[in-house]
């Protein structure tokens, strides 16, 4: 719909609906009218105000797209938002204007529906103000202040003190796909739940069931679910949500999830030592190098992986992997028997993941659902190793990891069932990440570089910058600021303390754990080639965090509870103020800024020469304009991109695969990309016609 009709629509249903709730006065339940006809009258206002605002970004956001083909931003996503908004008003302010005199109309119902999208309409009003100063203060085409504090300060000081609940309780994910809204709910009430019975002495388990028990009253209450979910997504600490997240590790939800999966003929758990490698160069074949095994904080440890094939092959029988086999509990890494059955021929191709989770939970077998459906419609193995978490194993620890186990792939492709004549890789968020940083890592080595990636939402750019999608993180369910921080300041290393030397804690034994603690120095051990990094500060780790509360004077809020800086609001406008503010932990180290954590800021010579990247990114996310900028920075040095734009999922959409239609749908798209570099279809072929999904998608080849 056009922009001027949607914003014509909500005008004259709040002009209809506030005729209808006048005619009540003097009848009964005139009293309870009174409230929702102001509501009804402060919507109009925010509608007519907002207006001007998101017809001027709509003349313009065009500009910050990756390419025509593909339009994508954090400022087209902050106008959807609005829209989507819009809609659910105009919806109910037609129900009202024409049922408001019925006896049957629930009038505290339909108040406190008002009153929820007014106040989500206000807090939208605020964050486009905020995009408005953005949009002003930055290069034409740049999505991220590049201003040090200003507008990405601001942001933080407008976060802790703006009020957030009203996204989490009766509107909660209005803007996503409404076959997702009852599984965000669900999300939601055991996130709020377990925040409630957080340290009571239960195990990941036996919260999750003592949650249950309390859940009922987030149900029933929206306004406290929203409440609640906001102080705990502001409030506690890492510890709480690597356990809340770990909780599909449990055998009752893992088991659910296998009961939905796909059965696959390998579904095998290994730990390789960490002997050195030696491989050749990819520039003269004749000549090695060695590889050594990750070092990082405690010193030479075992990598973890998960080997998941849908067709036995050779290689995956025989009695060398066999011996890398590792136990997961009381069931059985392999069926009796495995090893006597003669395997099916070696697949030319290969597949390399590793799994997101913010860098601090999960582990392959979270993501193992929608990786066997990978494994059965490519068929081809798959390997998805299990990195070391952090805070326990900080920066660069997951990327040593990452790094070593694609080494160790290449050299034993034949344990895997593959002839490695064509490797991907591919992750997600922070797993995306690493398939980024690891290909660098290969380049700056002179190893082999695998012949695509497949990135699913990947984070890009780990500092504090903001952005106009990253305006999105004060009302995602599923990325909220104060938990975007919190890993970040966790893979950073600012949320460790010193422990026993030469302990390795991996990916397995982190999960259910509390803070553990590592040493002090977080690039003590780091390896020679995140040292050797050219004008790239982040190789020290002595910078603190910056922490700001509500003991920080002039920080956050001034007495009245408005934020100071109130010159970016327009005279008369105030954001709604929460009740208690947040504590943020803003990262304050130059590690962020190392290319190896966060790939964006990598100079052009650390890029050129990666494998052509298919990124497929989400409308919808706050980590939208990470891969939008990403995919340009390629572009722009002749490097082959695609990127994929889905609307209407939320990041994360991999693990939702099962779900719905729409994330199975975003999952094929995945697949698709990934065929692309079996097939070996160079990029300038691979045009595809948007899908049913609202998908927009575009490809460029490298120049050079």
């Amino acid at each position: 719909m056009d922009q001027k009709l949607v914003f014509s629509a909500l005008e004259t249903v709040c002009q209809e609906a506030i005729s209808a709730l006048s005619t009540s006065a003097g009848k009964p339940r005139a009293d309870s009218m009174t409230r929702l006809l102001e509501l009804m009258r402060q919507t109009q206002e925010h509608g007519r105000a907002l207006q001007p605002v998101a017809s001027g970004f709509a003349a313009v956001y065009h500009h910050y797209d990756f390419d025509p083909q593909t339009p994508g931003n954090g400022y087209r996503t902050l106008v959807k938002v609005l829209r989507s908004c819009i809609f659910h008003i105009i919806q109910k302010g037609r129900y009202i204007a024409a049922n408001c005199h019925s006896p049957f109309f629930r009038v505290e119902h339909n108040t406190g529906e008002v009153e929820a999208y007014c106040s989500a309409l206000c807090q939208l009003r605020a964050l486009l103000y905020l995009a408005q100063r953005l949009l002003s203060d930055n290069e034409h085409g740049q999505l991220y202040s590049q201003e040090e504090g200003g507008l990405s300060e601001k942001f933080v000081q407008e976060y802790i003190s703006m009020h957030k609940a009203c996204f989490y309780g009766r509107c909660l994910g209005f803007q996503f796909s409404p076959s997702l809204r009852p599984f965000l709910q669900t999300v939601v009430i055991s996130m709020v739940s377990c925040g409630e019975n957080y340290r009571t002495q239960q195990s990941g388990f036996g919260m999750a069931a003592l949650s249950f028990f309390t859940s009922g009253k987030y149900v029933m209450d929206p306004e406290l679910r929203g409440a609640e979910f906001e102080r705990i997504t502001q409030n506690l600490d890492m510890s709480f949500w690597k356990s809340f997240w770990n909780l599909t590790e449990t055998e009752l939800l893992s088991g659910l999830a296998k009961m939905s999966s796909n059965q696959v003929q390998v579904n095998m758990a290994l730990t390789v030592p960490p002997n050195p490698l030696t491989l050749p160069l990819a520039s003269d074949p004749t000549l090695t190098t060695t590889v050594p095994p990750p070092l990082a904080h405690w010193g030479p440890g075992p990598v973890h992986m998960r080997l998941i094939s849908y067709t036995l092959r050779q290689g995956q029988v025989s009695k060398e992997l066999l011996e890398l086999c590792r136990s997961e509990g009381t069931s059985r890494s392999l069926p009796a028997g495995f090893h006597l059955q003669k395997g099916a021929d070696l697949s030319p191709c290969l597949l390399i993941h590793f799994h997101g989770g913010g860098f601090v939970a999960q582990t392959s077998k979270s993501h193992a659902s929608y990786l066997k459906s990978w494994s059965k419609d490519l068929d081809v193995p798959i390997l998805s190793v299990d990195y070391s978490l952090a805070p326990e194993a900080p920066f660069p620890r997951a990327l040593e990891e990452c790094f070593y186990a694609y080494c160790w792939a290449l050299q034993n492709c034949h344990l895997l069932g593959s002839t490695a004549e064509r490797v991907c890789l591919a992750g997600d968020s922070a797993g995306g990440n690493l398939c980024l940083t690891v290909s660098m890592r290969a380049l700056t080595q002179g190893i082999r570089v695998p012949d695509g990636i497949m990135a699913a939402y990947p984070a890009t750019l780990l500092t504090t910058d903001a952005s106009p999608s990253r305006l999105l993180t004060l009302i995602d369910p599923l990325l909220p600021l104060g938990v975007l921080y919190k890993c970040i300041n966790a893979y950073a290393g600012l949320d460790i303390q010193a422990v026993q030397g030469g302990l390795q804690i991996s990916a397995l034994t982190a999960v259910g754990q509390d803070t553990a603690v590592l040493t002090s120095d977080v690039t003590e051990g780091a390896s020679s080639s995140a040292q050797s990094v050219p004008d790239c500060p982040g190789s020290s780790s002595s910078s603190q965090a910056s922490s700001i509360s509500t003991q920080s004077p002039g920080s956050a809020a001034s007495a009245d509870g408005t934020a100071e800086g109130s010159r970016d609001f327009p005279d008369g406008f105030q954001p709604l103020r929460s009740g208690s503010l947040a504590k943020i932990q803003t990262p304050r180290t130059p590690i962020i800024k190392n290319p190896y954590v966060s790939p964006l800021l990598a100079p052009d010579h650390m890029l050129r020469g990666l494998p052509p990247v298919y990124l497929v990114a989400s409308a919808l996310d706050a980590l939208l304009d990470d891969s939008v900028m990403f995919a340009k920075k390629l572009r722009n040095i002749g490097q082959p991109v695609s990127l994929t734009v889905i609307e209407d999922l939320p990041h994360g959409f991999l693990s939702l695969s099962k779900l719905s239609k729409e994330t199975q749908d975003a999952s094929d798209i995945c697949v698709a990309r990934i065929r692309e570099v079996f097939q070996q279809n160079p990029l300038s072929d691979t045009n595809k016609q948007p899908r049913k999904l609202s998908v927009t998608s575009s490809n460029h080849s490298s120049t050079d």
